[in-house]
């Protein structure tokens, strides 16, 4: 339960009485009901401009935004934020691009909007502190809800479980 590691003893046991029981995807397919809608980029990138107007108005505008077939979630990452600079005769050019692992195309709503926020508070904050954390929560209330129960999801799938929303896709 390597996803879980920096949570409570009693906690953690809680889940592993569920992943005994075989009820863990039960209970997270109970609590997220169904996929989001956004199936390509276009959309993705629609949908983080929309966020990003409505709580980093002032911050660079992104280049690109897209779901990602080359994270691999379990041993790299969920997200990726890049600044791109390139010199372009006497001035500094930086594009700004976010990537979302392609796992985010199957989940609820709530994780992809989670996943995106992490992202867009990373070119404001570069590091995980304090700051940082206050961003995200200031963008999504309950950030650290949806990071825990998406933490929970990675853990059904590395322990053998199915993907829970692939088929309704």
């Amino acid at each position: 339960m390597k996803y879980l590691a920096a949570y409570p003893t009693a906690l953690r046991a809680q889940v592993e009485q569920l992943m005994t029981q075989g009820r863990l995807g039960e209970w997270l397919l109970k609590r997220y009901e169904s996929v989001h809608g956004i199936r390509t980029d276009r959309a993705l990138y629609d949908y983080v401009s929309g966020l990003k107007n409505e709580f980093l108005r002032n911050a660079e505008p992104l280049a690109k935004v897209a779901f990602d077939n080359k994270l691999h979630v379990i041993r790299n990452a969920l997200g990726t934020h890049t600044t791109i600079s390139r010199v372009q005769g006497s001035k500094l050019k930086a594009k700004r691009e976010i990537r979302v692992a392609s796992l985010f195309k199957d989940v609820p709503i709530q994780w992809l909007r989670m996943i995106v926020v992490h992202e867009l508070a990373h070119t404001k904050e570069r590091e995980h502190d304090k700051a940082f954390y206050q961003l995200c929560t200031y963008m999504e209330p309950d950030y650290h809800q949806f990071e825990f129960d998406l933490r929970l999801y990675l853990t059904y799938l590395e322990s053998g479980g199915p993907a829970l929303w692939a088929a309704a896709a």
